[in-house]
């Protein structure tokens, strides 16, 4: 009898233990879907070409006029093939580009930062980015020399996006809890996102330049941490179709993914007619997508858009 007491007594100690965790792990669960609901990851899309085509004359034209866009490109010595390539390509349709490095050089010009940390890097050059221009440009594009952009493609993706909302775009990557923008693909930051990056920057316990963890945190990652805790969230950016934009390869090793995932629609497989980056380029494969890209045209083909973006002059 006492023994049967007993094992009663366990089994009502286990079952209430058993209650509590449930209890607690439901008010786990609860709490962090709140903190979901908080923000919803959204995908951002390109404007469709159809609702591009409804604009007025008027409306193309300023609209291509007023989407202007900063570039800052981050480079150390070791890159300076690369950094040779960017200079003579895609960088020339950047309303303004500027390399910022780790250290001054004399074969180009640039931005010193006295750094080899690239955290440190990026903090700085966007800190320098915003006291100098933060009244000039609304869209500030920053990206590796590895690197290669359509600037045209990044301009009609934010032609309908309103610069005064904290956007922060490009290819989102999850790692645990935090979302980011992959580093890789491009980094895309509106002038308000860029305003709170500025001020969160001066916070050095929620933004602290070295990351404040035993273990070293990308670029990338700690960008996004520092800016989560301004309300800017990471956000995809797609074209109308749902297809990334910013990506984190290159064009033949997207194409090769392709082949054998669809190898009965390589092209559709592969990439964005929009598309915006890709990454991981030699330097000469630089100038092939230049070719590709700006000059090759199929002959008898008219081409007609709706909007012109040009590149400065010069």
């Amino acid at each position: 009898m006492l023994s049967e007491s007993s094992s009663f007594v366990k089994g009502v100690v286990l079952g209430g233990v058993f209650c509590m965790l449930v209890t607690l792990l439901g008010h786990i669960k609860l709490g962090h879907g709140t903190k979901a609901h908080h923000h919803e990851h959204h995908h951002v899309q390109a404007p469709n070409k159809e609702d591009v085509l409804n604009l007025s004359e008027g409306e193309r034209m300023e609209l291509s006029k007023n989407i202007r866009v900063y570039c800052i490109i981050l480079v150390k010595p070791k890159d300076l093939g690369h950094w040779a390539a960017v200079k003579e390509t895609w960088s020339k349709h950047c309303d303004k580009v500027e390399f910022y490095s780790s250290e001054n050089i004399k074969v180009f010009e640039s931005v010193a930062l006295n750094t080899n940390d690239m955290w440190a890097m990026m903090r700085k050059a966007y800190k320098i980015t915003y006291e100098r221009y933060k009244d000039e440009f609304n869209w500030f594009f920053l990206a590796y020399p590895t690197t290669f952009a359509i600037i045209e493609n990044l301009k009609y993706f934010l032609l309908k996006k309103d610069p005064s909302q904290p956007f922060y775009i490009g290819h989102t990557v999850k790692s645990g809890d935090l979302e980011y923008v992959d580093g890789e693909g491009g980094i895309v930051l509106s002038i308000e996102s860029l305003r709170r990056l500025a001020r969160v920057l001066e916070d050095s316990d929620r933004c602290p330049e070295q990351g404040g963890m035993i273990w070293k945190l990308a670029e990338d990652k700690q960008l996004a941490i520092c800016l989560k805790y301004t309300g800017v969230f990471a956000e995809n950016a797609e074209d109308s179709e749902g297809k990334d934009v910013f990506n984190t390869k290159s064009v033949g090793a997207l194409i090769k993914e392709a082949m054998s995932t669809h190898p009965q629609q390589v092209v559709d497989g592969c990439c964005s007619d929009m598309a915006i980056t890709f990454s991981g380029l030699a330097p000469n494969h630089m100038h092939v997508m230049m070719y590709g890209v700006y000059r090759l045209r199929p002959y008898g083909h008219t081409y007609n858009d709706a909007l012109v973006f040009l590149p400065p002059a010069g």
